[in-house]
């Protein structure tokens, strides 16, 4: 690589060889994230990964795709770099576990105005966070300069993660029925969706001074640093406790909150029957509705509201599942039941 200069080209606003230091530096992060399915290093043009099969009938793999949304804004706002990428991994493996699916490896794509290598490292420095969290290995991506399409410090992340799981294993809902139970699992705040609104109601488009204030209603913490917060990844405790539980749905809270959400996971004739008391919402929730002047009807349908996951599960195994979930790390909690519905979701 120590020949490859094209002057042109960086006239032209890129420069190559800023991404060659790029993968440099962030060789470190990725080799964190290595696990026994990983055949090659960074820099190849494919990046190889064997598969776990072994004790499978009929493997499936299972992918998901996401980015992190204008939450991004925040980040280079802030000149923060370093958590934004365990949002990217986040997004994606915990969709993945939604079905029952481990996670094996994940891709990255981030374009920006103009690589900064050490901006560069620290951004895949949190996706390799992310996928240290996760148990996926890092094995690949892509940095694409943008001069002229996008100011010379925006950034956009996006990310692609693929799972396998036992095709007799898939979660898909055909067993729930009336008398399951919802269990939730808490959020760390906003994780990844709703920044649109978010940025109206605290402008933080023209960088509002108040975000850099600390609040006590937030635990001494700023608003910024609070809706900077990493999404929560849940795959490590939700895998241990399908090892030991009947689960019967899973639902990842992200845009569209729990109106969107939840009734993904559950069949026709069936509703979660929600009891509004159960959820413990986040202090930053109540500062949006506050500030936002926003409908709870309408922050149940954007946020998570401090509920990242819910999972549904047989009655009888309710205390066993929140045993293992605890053991875990999970500070779960139940808030809601599976009811015989046409509306699949009711919150009272």
């Amino acid at each position: 690589m120590e020949k490859s200069y094209s002057a042109s080209y960086a006239a032209a606003g890129v420069d190559i060889t800023a991404g060659y230091r790029a993968v440099e530096l962030m060789k470190k992060h990725v080799a964190r994230t290595k696990n026994e399915g990983c055949l090659d290093d960074v820099g190849g043009f494919g990046g190889c990964f064997s598969l776990p099969v072994a004790g499978m009938e009929e493997p499936v793999l299972v992918s998901g795709t996401d980015g992190c949304g204008t939450k991004v804004k925040l980040a280079i706002l802030m000149d923060k770099h370093d958590t934004i990428g365990v949002d990217a991994v986040a997004m994606c493996v915990n969709d993945i576990i939604c079905v029952g699916a481990k996670p094996l490896f994940f891709l990255d794509y981030i374009a920006c105005g103009k690589n900064i290598p050490e901006k560069i490292a620290a951004i895949v420095g949190g996706v390799a966070e992310g996928c240290v969290q996760s148990g996926a290995a890092l094995i690949g991506g892509e940095t694409a300069e943008h001069p002229g399409m996008m100011p010379v410090e925006d950034y956009d992340l996006a990310g692609f993660a693929v799972g396998i799981v036992d095709k007799k294993k898939i979660i898909d809902n055909t067993r729930m029925k009336a008398g399951d139970v919802v269990i939730a699992l808490p959020s760390t705040g906003i994780h990844s969706n709703g920044f649109s609104l978010c940025r109206r109601v605290f402008d933080i488009d023209n960088n509002n001074p108040e975000l850099y204030v600390a609040r006590e209603e937030l635990g001494g913490k700023t608003i910024a640093e609070t809706l900077l917060t990493p999404t929560r990844i849940y795959v490590k405790p939700v895998l241990a406790l399908l090892e030991q539980v009947d689960v019967k749905g899973i639902s990842h809270i992200t845009g569209g909150g729990f109106y969107e959400n939840i009734p993904r996971s559950i069949p026709d004739g069936l509703g979660a029957k929600i009891s509004r008391s159960a959820v413990k919402v986040l202090p930053i929730f109540d500062l949006i509705a506050k500030v936002g002047n926003i409908p709870e009807r309408d922050m149940f349908n954007t946020y998570n509201m401090g509920v990242g996951m819910s999972i549904v599960v047989p009655a009888d195994q309710v205390e066993k599942a929140m045993d293992i979930l605890k053991a875990n790390g999970e500070d779960c909690y139940v808030i809601g039941e599976i009811i015989a519905s046409e509306d699949k979701i009711i919150i009272e």
